[in-house]
């Protein structure tokens, strides 16, 4: 008897023990083993072994996460230490000032900051003591908030013990609860189907849910946690925010995603803006990024206000929502044969402006959203965002959605379509498909690369169609069919003399734009110019071994590897034997370095800022490289000259605080020599 009791325990620890692994695999390192199916079997199994040996029960079993009994009221408690609101920056320039703040506070040494999403959620603190969450509590006024441990008891991924070593004797997390964007559809569908009004927002339905007295009901609500910060700490030390980051996931915390620490204020920047252009493929919402000092010790040196820590600030917007339908999904071919799914949806005003499409990104996108054609969708514009799906609106359904099938061949030659190997995106093969020549037609034109007056889009399509533009080569072969050209429907003579004249002179410019114009995969203006910096000539380029190019700074095996693959490659061969009979600019030999004087720039690092009246943003870059010197886009002690246009902003204040010379477009020109 004693045998059969031991081995129902053994069971019970064994599956507690293997889901709180699929919990922590899912909710903390993103890599699930089991479906969501077979996670609910193994808790039922679970259930069941509890209810029948109610000996071994144990408050800190993962079957205790679906609710106990109901409390009979909220009590108030006070936080250790307050909970603190975060400053605002509704724009760049207000960024730059919290960071010039600090350089008051700390000197101009270049610091760490971390850059992290900011959940649009419920702010909540949970508290650990020996490794055993005791608390739950909510924001409150700050001072003090609401015992809600009975249902943060109940949130998906929040360990009810803690795992690893170094576990602090009092640890308190505090983070945001929320409702994942895919799990909020679902409930608002089951709502619907129950004849219930369905939730505004997730935000809501989430404080809502913390507020409840039944825990079994918040359990319905499907609530997730990510830790963002620390409260009240006994028993352990962290140096860097990242560093107690890392510490939470060790014990089995799940964690804001894609925080990272950089650098300085302009790499934090920059990371922020790619956090930003990756928004769609979240499946929760947040409402700015948040930027703060990594290292915990300069934080306690600038302190607080009375309502806020000085170390932070989050980078907000104004978000607005609409809800359309997706009429269509279509696919569209891009420059380098990708496939992007494309929703077409009923026009709708979205702060101002109308909004009739928005990209689904990837195949894996759509299955990530569910999206159907004829479903009900919430699009999100925030700020100068891009408009994206946000979530289906499932609850309203009524059976004639049709499921999108992503095609197998490409729906513009017919030619098979592969998956990049690690990746995403799915490409068309085919380098002769006819969306991907009008793209890259289009991309050779732009001012990015050539900048040739007139090849838009809408005369790449008559041209093609008309059997004169077959290939980037062929662009330069137009000035011999001048009369074909002012044949075609829309094209007068004087758009086809200033196209004809742009061409001409798109032969000479400069290397590192034609080399942007060849369409080659991760190939833009910076790595142009690192490359025609580095070997001067096409021909040079093209010479070179993978291993040679892969040695330059910024380029790396990728771009190396690609770079190769095109020069390589039959299509790149004619290409590059096209362009040099059409007599195109294939750029100078590199000169040996001179031992003593150089261009007047020589060695110099030069930043412009605010509008010239002479150049452009890339044509300002060219010319800080062609006379010797470095184009950076920061101020700091190492930057030689701040060249000032009209509306110079916070680049102008900080050079001026360094001691950076200032000097003026005149000035710059007659440096020179222009």
């Amino acid at each position: 008897m004693a045998s059969d009791s031991n081995d129902v325990e053994n069971e019970i620890d064994h599956l507690r023990a293997e889901l709180e692994r699929h919990s922590r695999l899912y909710y903390v390192e993103a890599r699930p083993e089991i479906s969501d199916l077979e996670f609910d079997k193994l808790l039922k199994q679970l259930e069941q072994l509890e209810l029948d040996h109610p000996e071994f029960d144990s408050p800190d079993s993962p079957t205790h996460k679906v609710g106990g009994e109901p409390i009979e009221g909220f009590q108030t408690v006070p936080h250790r230490l307050p909970m603190l609101s975060i400053d605002n920056a509704f724009d760049e320039e207000a960024l730059a000032e919290f960071d010039q703040r600090l350089n008051k506070l700390l000197g101009e040494e270049p610091r760490e900051y971390t850059v992290e999403y900011k959940i649009d959620g419920a702010a909540v603190a949970i508290v650990y003591e020996d490794g055993v969450l005791t608390r739950g509590v909510t924001r409150g006024n700050g001072r003090e908030g609401d015992d809600i441990t009975h249902n943060v008891r109940t949130i998906r991924g929040v360990p009810l013990h803690l795992t690893g070593e170094n576990i602090p004797a009092v640890l308190e997390v505090r983070g945001e609860a929320f409702i994942a964007n895919s799990d909020f559809a679902a409930i608002r569908a089951a709502q619907e189907e129950r004849g219930e009004q369905p939730f505004a927002n997730p935000r809501n339905a989430t404080a809502g849910a913390l507020k409840l007295l039944d825990p079994k009901l918040c359990a319905e609500r499907q609530i997730r946690f990510f830790a963002h910060g620390a409260g009240y700490l006994e028993g352990a030390e962290y140096r860097t925010h990242i560093e107690f980051i890392d510490a939470l996931k060790v014990m089995g915390i799940p964690v804001t995603p894609d925080v990272h620490a950089l650098a300085d204020f302009p790499a934090a920047l920059e990371y922020a803006h790619s956090l930003i252009d990756d928004l769609h493929a979240l499946n929760f919402e947040i409402d700015g990024i948040v930027l703060k000092l990594n290292d915990l010790a300069l934080r306690q040196q600038v302190g607080n206000t009375s309502k806020s820590p000085r170390w932070v600030i989050a980078y907000k917007w104004e978000k607005y929502e609409a809800v359309t339908r997706v009429e269509e999904i279509a696919i569209q071919v891009g420059k380098t044969g990708t496939l992007t799914p494309v929703a077409n949806l009923e026009p709708v005003e979205i702060a101002g402006t109308t909004v009739s499409r928005s990209s689904l990104h990837n195949r894996d996108e759509i299955e990530r959203l569910g999206v159907c054609v004829g479903d009900w969708v919430v699009v999100e514009k925030a700020g100068k965002i891009i408009p994206h799906v946000v979530r289906v609106e499932e609850h309203r359904r009524d059976g004639s959605e049709q499921p999108f099938i992503f095609p197998t061949r490409c729906p513009e030659c017919d030619s098979e379509v592969t998956q990049d190997e690690g990746g995403v995106y799915i490409r068309c093969v085919n380098p002769q498909c006819p969306a991907q020549l009008r793209e890259t037609l289009r991309y050779f034109g732009s001012r990015s690369a050539m900048d040739i007056e007139g090849l838009g889009i809408r005369h790449i399509e008559q041209l093609v169609d008309a059997g004169l533009l077959g290939s980037i080569p062929d662009v330069f072969r137009l000035q011999q069919h001048r009369d074909a050209i002012t044949g075609l429907d829309r094209i007068g003579e004087k758009s086809v003399d200033n196209l004809v004249a742009s061409i001409e002179d798109a032969k000479t410019r400069p290397l590192w734009r034609l080399l942007t114009g060849l369409n080659i995969r991760h190939v833009g203006t910076t790595n142009a110019r690192v490359l025609t910096e580095r070997f001067g000539t096409l021909d040079e380029i093209v010479c070179q071994s993978e291993e040679s190019l892969a040695e330059v700074d910024e380029i790396g095996p990728v771009i190396a590897h690609s770079v190769c693959t095109f020069f390589s490659s039959p299509v790149g061969q004619e290409i590059v034997a096209d362009l040099r009979e059409l007599g195109l600019n294939f750029g100078e030999p590199v000169p040996a370095r001179p031992t003593s004087e150089g261009g007047p720039l020589e060695a110099k690092t030069v930043v412009a800022t605010g509008t010239l009246s002479r150049f452009t943003r890339d044509e300002i870059k060219e010319a800080i490289h062609r006379h010797g010197g470095k184009a950076s886009s920061s101020v700091s002690k190492k930057t030689d000259f701040l060249l000032a246009g009209e509306k110079a902003g916070s680049k102008l204040e900080k050079a001026q605080k360094l001691g950076v010379t200032v000097i003026s477009e005149a000035e710059f020109l007659k440096m020179i020599g222009e």
